[in-house]
């Protein structure tokens, strides 16, 4: 048995605020059936410490970077938790990174150092009859973590960072390094340096003895200047390292089969019954009953994830018979064009903003094709879902939507293997196209149904993808597996 702990800012369904808790939340059981152990450290927010009524007190200090912490067991909801319960630096309400005005905490340096701190003294014994072989560092609330091994004691612990989004560095001025208590060599660029000031995901990609990220595809982007968002030259001087493991779904969590929060359960041979979700979640958004293709997102409305492309084709979807619902926030600017066009379409166009955990399965079960139209994607679990749900994935090429979704072209038809739409560049003419493309398979409704069943069989289980994060790690401790991970 390996025993591995993962440290992560957020874990579902304790605290969520995008795809990294739900993949912290569904691998420690994907992998707990490739002979590894893995336990979860997180901060203790409002909303974990309320569910940590029965964890036990392993570890306390009046000096954690200047404030009082101790360190939470327990198990919850199925997860082996270790929560750093700091009230100075976690016991504030909403978001876990920002303030109610929507600015970043000003020492998210500190807590997030903190966290990685507490997870390396985990990985040297710092509670009696626990010691990690390896420490598994998600994002740059944990890129510390492989500075503090590597310039700590342990020669054999060993470190994984994966990286679920490059955006997201986590930099900060160097007035933050005396207080980070790591040596001064240390601020130099094989550490924590990154352009004059520290980066914590670099100091991760720096340091760490394996990198990771969630798909093939975005592997090989992010070592291109259009992607590497300025990391590209470390991670191709670190090449050999670096490895693409496609996320995958809980496949409990997300069923069709037994989901609660649908109008009506169903499966791949009762797909027609999807017409009630469909129907109740035009109901949701305030849309007319209509047979025309129902066209969803659910997504940060950002950029990245090309809603100003989408928002440019609203009047097309409408003008050809079709409907649009829209789950998510983001930059206002994004919001209010995807209201003008409630506005402009009443009855056929529809947004509801903020997270809806149960909104967004409603959404997979009941709309017909979901749009993903990332600039960038690394994963993208929105996509997985879909195809559980039946529902068609019309997506960017990049990423992980490239990874995961085979598209409706001429060959992939014929030889029956697409199961959604794919286009590029990611501009808002080829998302045109694309869109069109897709009224013209929806038309033909017995091909439809053969892609929906197609794409409800996929293979978007944490399975194989559990097996290659075990092979990394054993093959970090010298343990030989028989699979043999992608690079």
């Amino acid at each position: 048995m390996i025993e591995v702990l993962s440290v992560t800012a957020e874990v579902y369904p304790l605290i969520k605020t995008g795809g990294l808790a739900d993949v912290a939340g569904a691998l420690p059981a994907a992998l707990a059936q490739s002979g590894v152990t893995m336990r979860t450290l997180i901060p203790g927010y409002p909303a974990v410490m309320s569910r940590m009524t029965s964890g036990r007190e392993v570890w306390s200090s009046e000096d954690l970077f200047g404030v009082p912490a101790r360190l939470i067991a327990g198990r919850v909801e199925g997860l082996d938790l270790i929560v750093l319960d700091a009230p100075v630096l976690y016991d504030r309400p909403g978001n876990p990174y920002v303030g109610p005005e929507g600015w970043d905490w000003p020492d998210n340096w500190k807590r997030f150092a903190a966290l990685s701190w507490v997870a390396s003294e985990l990985g040297l014994g710092l509670v009696e009859g626990y010691r990690p072989q390896i420490i598994h560092a998600h994002d740059w609330q944990a890129g510390l973590v492989a500075a503090y091994v590597k310039y700590g004691p342990s020669a054999t612990l060993k470190t994984v960072m994966t990286v679920h989004n490059m955006a997201f560095q986590g930099t900060f001025g160097a007035e933050i390094f005396p207080q980070l208590r790591l040596p001064q060599h240390a601020f130099s660029v094989e550490g924590v340096e990154y352009y004059g000031g520290v980066g914590y995901l670099k100091a991760g990609v720096e340091c760490a003895d394996v990198v990771t990220t969630v798909s093939p595809s975005y592997a090989a982007e992010i070592r291109t200047p259009a992607f590497g968002m300025g990391l590209d030259g470390l991670l191709n001087n670190r090449s050999a390292t670096v490895h693409g493991v496609l996320n995958g779904i809980d496949m409990d969590a997300w069923n069709p089969a037994t989901d609660p929060a649908l109008a009506q359960n169903y499966t791949a041979s009762t797909i027609q019954q999807r017409g009630v979700n469909k129907r109740a979640l035009q109901e949701a958004f305030g849309l007319e009953a209509s047979n025309g293709p129902l066209f969803a997102v659910v997504s940060r409305l950002t950029w990245q994830k090309g809603i100003d492309l989408l928002a440019a084709n609203i009047d097309q979807i409408v003008q050809a018979g079709g409907q649009l619902a829209v789950l998510g926030s983001g930059e206002t600017e994004l919001e209010n064009a995807v209201r003008a066009a409630v506005m402009r379409h009443p009855g056929q166009v529809g947004l509801v903003t903020g997270y809806n955990e149960a909104l967004s399965h409603l959404i997979q079960g009941g709309a017909d094709v979901m749009v993903v139209p990332s600039r960038f994607e690394p994963c993208g679990l929105t996509q997985l879902y879909a195809l559980r749900y039946g529902c068609i994935p019309l997506v960017s090429r990049v990423g992980g939507l490239n990874d995961t979704v085979i598209d409706a072209n001429v060959a992939a038809m014929q030889a029956d293997v697409a199961t959604g739409v794919q286009f590029a560049p990611p501009d808002a003419h080829a998302l045109g196209d694309a869109i069109r493309r897709t009224l013209a398979l929806y038309a033909d409704e017995k091909s439809w149904k053969k892609m929906q069943r197609r794409g409800m069989k996929s293979d978007v289980s944490w399975q194989a993808s559990a097996a290659r994060y075990a092979q990394l790690y054993a093959s970090l401790i010298g343990v030989t597996t028989d699979d043999n991970p992608d690079h």
